[in-house]
């Protein structure tokens, strides 16, 4: 057979891993949540040498793999047509846009507008943008003009939450998501973002978000109040809304 005879009378030697085992099982039970390599980097620190092929598969033996959150799956969702609202205050558009500081730290942008004549209606800038964190900006813009009938946006985490949802039904409006990998059909915010990005955000370099916040509101005052749009007819939003106002109460 042409074998050595060590390796005919070879008898693999069992290890006892109910140390790693006992070790390992202390740890977990006071963080649930910690993965190999910090139950590894744990057991390092306190001064045992076991070679992490041999502790990580005691690790799997004992069934602590981390289940990883699956992705949620959407909801089919129907196309929007865009098309132009009738009055103010009958659809909004909601995104999200993102930057940096001069020092590195990511930020964030909600940004808010009217479909009927694409007024911003606020721009938040925050490090980060929880669901609950929109839904007090979403407040703070209807204490002024109340609350909308339906809101357009897509399918982010912070707009598919449960406390989303419960806010709307909360005031009785309708959540509207486009479907995803379409973002023409929020063309409204998508074109208006495109402005803030080119004006603003690529505009300036931001030490804070104080700094970015002061000049987003200079700039959506501007927007609103002396920048004509071509699709409003050459008008400003607050000209385009007041002309609707007038014409309603039939002083214009």
């Amino acid at each position: 057979m042409r074998l050595s005879r060590s390796v005919l009378s070879y008898q693999a030697k069992l290890q006892d891993d109910s140390m790693i085992e006992d070790k390992m099982k202390k740890i977990v039970s006071k963080n649930s949540r910690y993965g190999f390599r910090k139950i590894f980097a744990l057991l390092r620190r306190l001064g045992f040498g076991w070679n992490h092929k041999r502790v990580y598969r005691v690790y799997c033996s004992l069934n602590l793999n981390l289940r990883r959150k699956p992705k949620k799956r959407l909801p089919v969702r129907e196309k929007i047509a865009l098309d132009q609202p009738s009055t103010i205050n009958k659809s909004w558009s909601l995104d999200y846009m993102s930057d940096a500081l001069t020092n590195g730290r990511k930020i964030r942008t909600v940004n808010v507008i009217d479909d009927y004549n694409r007024e911003a209606l606020g721009i938040e800038a925050n490090t980060s943008l929880p669901s609950k964190h929109v839904i007090a900006f979403l407040d703070t813009i209807a204490l002024g003009r109340g609350y909308p009938e339906e809101i357009r946006m897509d399918n982010g985490p912070e707009n598919i939450s449960k406390a989303m949802k419960q806010w709307a039904e909360l005031h009785n409006i309708k959540l509207k998501y486009i479907q995803p990998g379409k973002p023409a059909q929020n063309g409204y915010i998508e074109r208006f973002n495109r402005s803030y990005r080119e004006e603003v955000l690529d505009m300036y370099l931001f030490k804070t978000i104080q700094e970015v916040q002061h000049i987003t509101d200079q700039w959506i005052n501007e927007y609103n109040n002396s920048r004509p749009h071509h699709s409003l007819g050459n008008l400003t939003p607050s000209e385009y809304g007041n002309q609707h106002t007038f014409s309603t109460l039939g002083l214009y």
